[in-house]
């Protein structure tokens, strides 16, 4: 299905799970773990020097390394095979000391954490771009009054930029954890056959720091075979964002319905047409991410079912993470990627907003009203009231004002000045504005967002 690598991908998140990737993060391993047993004096200096020469993804043949994968049960075992046999053509004793005191787990799960650091890096840097732009979005309408929607229904007046806070306000959290998972997450495996590192013959713990050092990641105080913890939390951070960013997106897909029209995704050639109909303009960005959200909670329940492995090395929970942690990956940067592309461009159209406050013929106003009311008579009886009068603009399609001023039991209470100014969206906005300078300036106050990998 590469067909859909455009669509539903992020180009520089692919590149981190290519097929030439994961074979490298396994190459990566092997050949710090040859450079750190030397260091030990665990295998002589000249064998890691020829194993770590023969350690690039591009003398291996991946086709052949897939099918002996299918045969063995993981990738490890036919590319250290190969591995060995790329180092036996110019170096026969070294070839004796390749992937030295390890197993095919510590080889794919180091692997596999080293694609995660570069593909987090890349995910951390669209989060930091699709924050900054929802903040200076969430500025610029600040006091842009708009409709605020309950169960699908006209609400109260709130400001756009008090409901793009919220979406910014969410999206901080996902970014406040990533940091948090990383460093539990991205540290070495290194256990041999069961974990107890036995085939070191006593110099396991030096070349595991040795290893971890090389590699640049963090060094657990014990192998995790089994306890795949770190794993799951990779995939339950990276869905947290996804629903984060699904939220979003329905968002702008109900508001760019053609009976609102309050948001419009960006136009441009062949952007969001139809096949058939000329004058459709789709969410195409919020179908992409709202396509992820759909897919990454099965596979975040794939790797949290995984996590019940058996004894010292798991049977199928393993090789069940392989596939569903880096779909996540590449979904979720997929997700990101595009978002972050479309928000620059996202037109908000304030006159549609200002419109739409006067869908319901004012009954948008009825809790203003119900509470100046009850500021008079209690508010058990100025709800009675004003839900007469609520029923009455229903039944009589008059606007809610006219019903208002035509009943007495209310304009005793209340002048036509008093009303005038219920009806006024933005003296009813609470706290909206400061809601968004509140979000706006614990985003300001956050770490400086990472730069784009080069």
């Amino acid at each position: 299905m590469e067909l859909l690598d455009q669509l539903f991908r992020s180009p520089e998140v692919e590149i981190s799970f290519s097929t030439r990737a994961c074979l490298q993060g396994m190459l990566d391993f092997e050949g710090a773990l040859a450079r750190s047993e030397a260091k030990a004096g665990v295998i002589p200096s000249s064998a890691a020097r020829a194993i770590a020469a023969k350690c690039k993804a591009e003398l291996f043949d991946a086709p052949a390394v897939a099918q002996g994968a299918a045969r063995s049960g993981n990738l490890a075992i036919p590319l250290v095979k190969a591995l060995t046999a790329q180092v036996a053509a110019t170096d026969k004793d070294a070839a004796r000391y390749v992937h030295w005191g390890a197993t095919s787990q510590d080889v794919i799960d180091t692997g596999l954490v080293l694609q995660l650091r570069d593909a987090l890096k890349l995910i951390d840097a669209d989060l930091a771009r699709e924050m900054r732009t929802l903040g200076d979005l969430a500025v610029a309408h600040r006091s842009t009054i708009t409709v605020g929607r309950t169960w699908m229904q006209q609400a109260l007046p709130t400001t756009f930029g008090a409901k793009v806070a919220v979406w910014l306000d969410a999206l901080r959290r996902s970014a406040g954890r990533l940091p948090e998972m990383r460093q539990r997450a991205l540290v070495l495996q290194f256990g041999g056959a069961v974990g107890t590192r036995a085939a070191l013959g006593g110099k396991g713990a030096e070349v595991a720091k040795l290893l971890s050092e090389d590699l640049q990641l963090g060094l657990p105080p014990v192998p995790w075979h089994t306890g795949r913890d770190r794993f799951a939390e990779v995939a339950t951070t990276l869905g947290l964002c996804v629903g984060t960013l699904s939220k979003i997106a329905r968002d702008i897909a109900l508001l760019a319905q053609t009976e609102i029209g309050e948001l419009a995704e960006p136009s441009g050639d062949g952007r969001g047409g139809s096949s058939t109909m000329p004058h459709k303009r789709n969410p195409v960005t919020s179908a992409i991410v709202l396509s992820a959200a759909a897919r990454v909670p099965g596979l975040v329940s794939t790797m949290l079912s995984a996590m019940t492995q058996e004894n010292e090395r798991g049977l199928g929970g393993w090789h069940a993470e392989w596939e569903a942690l880096s779909d996540i990956v590449r979904l979720t940067g997929g997700a990101l990627h595009h978002m972050a592309e479309m928000l620059p461009r996202l037109e908000v159209d304030t006159e549609r907003m200002r419109a739409n406050l006067e869908a319901t013929h004012g009954l948008i106003y009825a809790e203003a009203v119900s509470m100046a009311l009850a500021e008079k008579i209690g508010k058990s009886e100025a709800h009675k009231l004003v839900e007469a009068a609520c029923a009455r603009v229903l039944k009589q399609r008059r606007h809610f004002r006219e019903i208002l001023s035509d009943d007495s039991q209310i304009t005793k209470h209340l002048t036509p000045g008093a009303l005038a100014e219920l009806f006024e969206p933005a003296n009813y906005l609470g706290e909206a504005e400061t809601l968004v300078d509140r979000v706006v300036e614990q985003k300001m106050e956050a770490a400086a967002p990472p730069k784009r990998p080069t």
